[in-house]
């Protein structure tokens, strides 16, 4: 009987031993980050678990800190788990991690722990302030420190553009370049380039960098008048708006190619030219000249003061229905009349036709003989044909 029981308990204990494995889960952890390593076994007779780094040295054994590193911590040990933490993760922490059991044989398991390389914020290089309109320049921009590769993106004014991108391996990272060639014009000054790079250890944001573009160019100018129509005694604005960088101001007025008259009454503030009550003197060709160091430009204006007793009234709606109703009217009797002459004249043909068909041998002789009367009878003939 005792030698069955031993036989039994030799069975379980192998069965339990045979059952014993180590349980552990990759991990892929942000550079900088904190990486946990949990190894846990189902059935455990208080053998003991270990956890090795890629260069097989311990790091614990059990509860037992086995290599001086302050970056390596016990999170918990018990007979079914041994969990590690390492903080500060780096790159060179990557690699294949080992749990082992130690029964006979010892049973192991590996977990491997990925570390994503985060890219640096990115650069715009080739970007020169002022520009000047017609430059043609290349922007590039660079990250460093991704891994995997990170993906760079351009955007003109929160609008995606495409680039030419570049990617080039520096050991466990990637260096990202990518560029824009740009023909710049005055529509361009003002405009934000943003490189944007995203990448899968960025979760909640994406690093970007934003460069806006000063573009010099000549002046062009345009006058605003406050009304259409300008008649005497009223109050008239122009002003002139140039547009050019570096702005062009203070801005010139001249009328008819020389100065100004009667200032007293034309008040010249700034961009502004003002009458405070015009008149027929005023008349004339208004320009306003503008200037920076690129060039010059102008735009004119030609006033024609008119006088409001002269202008055209409102058109009197009643005299203008008279005329339509009786031209209507005409109209119409017109008609009536045309048709009345006209049905006549077709009665009176066929009137006389019937009166010569009864003995005349064809239709002319018919007419002929309508009214009896052969004086007639030719002048009769010609006029129906």
């Amino acid at each position: 009987f005792s030698t069955v029981k031993l036989i039994y308990s030799s069975q379980v204990l192998l069965c339990r031993a045979q059952g014993q494995f180590p349980i552990v889960q990759n991990m892929t952890v942000t550079e900088g980050g904190i990486a946990n390593l949990t190894c846990r076994v189902e059935h455990n007779d208080n053998t003991s678990l270990q956890w090795s780094n890629p260069a097989q040295q311990t790091l614990f054994f059990g509860d037992k800190k086995a290599l001086r590193d302050n970056r390596i911590e016990l999170v918990r040990a018990t007979s079914q788990e041994l969990t590690i933490s390492i903080s500060e993760v780096t790159l060179a922490d990557e690699g294949m991690y080992t749990c082992s059991l130690f029964t006979m044989p010892v049973k192991t398991a590996k977990a491997f722990l990925t570390v994503l390389g985060v890219p640096k914020k990115p650069e715009i290089n080739g970007l020169t302030k002022p520009l000047l309109e017609g430059d043609q320049i290349t922007l590039t921009c660079v990250t460093s420190g991704s891994k995997p590769a990170a993906d760079v993106r351009w955007f003109k004014n929160e609008k995606e553009i495409k680039g030419a991108k570049e990617v080039n391996a520096s050991g466990k990272t990637f260096t990202v370049k990518s560029s824009l060639q740009l023909l710049v014009n005055r529509h361009d000054d003002g405009v934000a380039y943003t490189c944007r790079v995203d990448h899968v250890s960025l979760t909640a944001t994406h690093e970007e960098t934003t460069q806006v573009l000063e573009v010099h160019y000549a002046p062009y100018v345009e006058i605003k008048h406050s009304i259409p129509a300008p008649l005497e005694g009223q109050y008239l604005k122009l002003e002139c708006v140039p547009h050019g960088n570096p702005s062009p101001d203070p801005v010139l007025w001249t009328k008819d190619g020389g100065e100004l008259p009667d200032l007293d009454r034309v008040i010249v503030e700034g961009r502004e030219l003002t009458f405070m009550s015009l008149n027929k003197t005023d008349n004339g060709t208004y320009r306003c000249e503008a200037t920076n160091h690129l060039g010059t430009s102008h735009a004119e204006y030609k006033l024609v003061v008119k006088d409001p007793n002269a202008l055209p009234g409102p058109p009197d709606h009643a005299l203008i229905g008279g005329i339509v109703a009786v031209v209507v009217f005409a109209t119409l009797c017109l008609i009536i009349v045309l048709g009345r002459y006209l049905a006549r004249h077709k009665g009176t043909y066929l009137t006389n036709e019937a009166k010569g068909a009864d003995d005349a041998p064809d239709a002319d002789t018919a007419i002929i003989n309508a009214d009896g009367n052969h004086a007639h009878a030719e002048e009769k003939k010609e006029y129906f044909i």
